[in-house]
């Protein structure tokens, strides 16, 4: 049995990680999977050409990451070369299971596409279908993100231009709804005929 906080721990980690079923994690490193474990979370990679595939288990404690910090640990693990003790290095189910301990880990940051996909899902949770706020979004400039939203109470679709931090703006997230409605944030878009009107919020 899982302790509530571990399997809220392993559904967002799980949930992060799906968008690698489709991009490699790391240069020839494919995701296989998420495995639960008492106190963890196990990253299933299978590494190497097809010829020459390998697959590894890499087991993270619950307690010493937050799941956002998950693939930057992974690629920081799997883009250089690592060194283990044979206590950490086990057998599992046919893979090298590592122990990792992510206290001694610097992880690789989050390049911009998956900082907007930390944002954008946020804003597009499971059931959202019939209530949709984001309907679409678009990376520009700098490290911009526009969020293309519109309530459904309300016509019009506005805009709002958001920064990609390093960690997840979640307070900001959380806010959009009625942020986009604040006046002081609100401007015309001459130049983007998606939208009624921009919202600024790159400074909040």
């Amino acid at each position: 049995m899982i302790d509530p906080e571990d399997r809220e721990q392993q559904a967002d980690v799980t949930r992060r990680l799906l968008y690698f079923l489709n991009a490699p994690v790391a240069d020839y490193c494919r995701l296989r999977g998420v495995l639960p474990a008492p106190g963890a979370v196990r990253i299933a990679i299978r590494a190497g050409d097809d010829e020459n595939a390998r697959d590894f288990l890499y087991e993270i404690p619950n307690d010493t990451v937050t799941p956002y910090y998950v693939p930057g640990l992974l690629r920081t693990v799997l883009t250089g070369p690592q060194l283990y003790s044979s206590s950490d290095v086990d057998e599992v189910m046919g893979m090298t299971l590592i122990r990792l301990r992510p206290e001694d880990i610097t992880p690789d940051p989050e390049p911009e596409q998956g900082r907007a996909l930390t944002a954008v899902q946020a804003l597009s949770g499971p059931g959202d279908d019939e209530d949709s706020f984001l309907i679409g979004f678009l990376m520009h400039g700098d490290g911009l993100l526009r969020l293309y939203v519109q309530r459904t109470d309300r016509p019009g679709i506005i805009g709002a231009d958001i920064r990609l931090t390093e960690t997840p703006a979640t307070a900001l997230i959380a806010s959009l709804p009625s942020l986009v409605e604040e006046e002081q944030y609100r401007r015309p878009a001459p130049d983007d005929p998606h939208c009624d009107l921009l919202a600024d919020l790159t400074d909040w």
